[in-house]
């Protein structure tokens, strides 16, 4: 019996299960979480009574259905939560649950490890208050709270209405909406948003119920800053008009859409390729998620698709890893999730030129804004150390001066903005400043329980 790793239950993760396990296998499922569903399919702790199909919407029904799926196999796999997959070398994952190391060894390895939030820093982003887009939802759907009472949705991302209805819809007053991305801008997308028209019309719902509600929803504005002294107390913005705007709030949630999570994918032997898009560093993959010998990547971890092209590419995966092991034969249903998978991800990449990362206002951000808080770093340092003679113009170079990107977080939240930053301060493309390269730990652990490995 082959060794079929998983790492990753969101639903990329719980659909890979399913089907390794429909065939006859037991899957091995590894997960940092406490409970299965990932980030968009998140449950409440256990105890808290949050009425999760209502917040879902007209997502309950798949919400369900996913958990129902994976409930019924839960007890017939190998499912290790609460555990940390730190490194991954010569097929071997290092592992860490309770502060114990151990090791686990495969012949196929599919990574569904999702995404994370894409920040860009604006002055004030720092402050007591201001959270991530997903951090705000985690508060509400994990601790069933709010991160305020009255909160500003600030970025560029079709999660901002999304965010936004669940706090309405739960009691929060919404006192505004704001994207950086230009109305034009969406316009011209929408014949590859076309590609999923039935979450096209579900977002425009989503904003038509804020319009309803009388929540101002700004397209083309440029966040000022946060303001506050201890704790968030304003945003100030400028609108498409050149007018400012200023909305009073005890909250932000800040988010310009989603970053794959490529760490293990790169220490398993992936290549990263820029997609100038997104204009982030992407796995390499077939159309069947296959990134090289034994190695499969589904879900947001591979390239950002959304909750329904996570289902189809975690299902893709296994049934291709299946197939290389020679447990079962390429078919019909590989086929017709391939094509699934791709019309989702055209989607997705009209998503990315309708809420477009904001290139223009990184560039021009105060050089007294923070840029990397774990290791406090602005974004002054980072061009001081580059005017310097023989001054670097590469993002590893300029972590080596500046720190930045060294902290707890190794980059993930700075790096995507430090990029911009290099690329527009050197004057060159964005793929040219390079990117920030991986090492493990991929995340902190405790010195005895890599010495227990090494």
């Amino acid at each position: 019996m082959a060794d079929i790793v998983i790492i990753g239950d969101g639903p990329a993760g719980m659909n890979a299960a399913a089907v390794v396990h429909a065939h006859g296998h037991r899957p091995i499922l590894i997960t940092e979480s406490r409970q299965a569903g990932g980030q968009g399919y998140r449950r409440p702790s256990p105890g808290l009574e949050l009425d999760m199909p209502s917040l879902m919407g007209s997502e309950a029904g798949k919400y369900l259905a996913l958990h129902a799926r994976f409930e019924a196999i839960r007890s017939a796999i190998d499912y290790r939560q609460n555990t940390l997959v730190w490194n991954i070398e010569n097929r071997t994952l290092h592992l860490l649950r309770d502060g114990v190391a151990s090791t686990q060894s495969f012949d196929a390895l599919i990574l569904a490890t999702g995404a994370m939030d894409r920040i860009a820093p604006v002055p004030g982003w720092t402050l007591p208050g201001v959270f991530t887009l997903g951090g705000a939802q985690v508060a509400l759907k994990d601790q069933g709270c709010f991160i305020g009472r009255r909160v500003a949705f600030v970025g560029s991302s079709p999660l901002l209405a999304l965010a936004a209805q669940q706090y309405r819809k739960l009691g929060a007053d919404v006192v505004v909406i704001a994207d950086t991305t230009p109305l034009l801008d969406k316009v011209a997308a929408l014949p590859s948003l076309a590609n999923s028209p039935r979450t096209l019309l579900r977002g425009l719902a989503y904003l038509g119920g804020a319009w309803r509600a009388g929540v101002p929803v700004l397209n083309g504005v440029t966040a000022l800053a946060i303001e506050g002294d201890d704790h968030v107390i304003a945003i100030t913005l400028k609108d498409s008009g050149n007018r400012d705007r200023r909305f009073a709030c005890d909250a932000v949630a800040l988010g310009y859409g989603l970053k794959p999570e490529t760490q293990l994918a790169e220490l398993a032997g992936a290549t990263l390729v820029y997609d100038e898009t997104f204009r982030l560093w992407l796995p390499r993959t077939d159309a069947y998620g296959r990134a090289g010998p034994g190695l499969y990547l589904a879900g947001d971890g591979a390239a950002i698709g959304g909750a329904d092209a996570a289902e189809a590419s975690g299902a893709l995966a296994a049934h291709a890893a299946l197939a290389d092991l020679g447990f079962a034969e390429p078919g019909a249903t590989m086929l017709g999730l391939r094509r699934r998978v791709g019309r989702l991800r055209a989607f997705q990449q009209g998503l990315a030129r309708a809420f477009a990362w904001p290139v223009a206002q990184i560039g021009a951000l105060a050089d007294s804004v923070t840029l990397c808080r774990c290791e406090n770093v602005s974004v002054g340092d980072v061009r001081r150390a580059m005017d310097q003679e023989l001054g670097p113009v590469e993002i590893n170079r300029v972590k080596a001066m500046t720190r930045c990107g060294m902290g707890r977080c190794q980059g993930r939240v700075c790096g995507p903005s430090l990029q911009e930053i290099v690329a527009g301060h050197a004057g060159i493309a964005g793929a040219a400043a390079g990117r920030l390269r991986v090492q493990a730990p991929v995340k902190p652990i405790a010195l005895a329980a890599a010495d227990a490995i090494s």
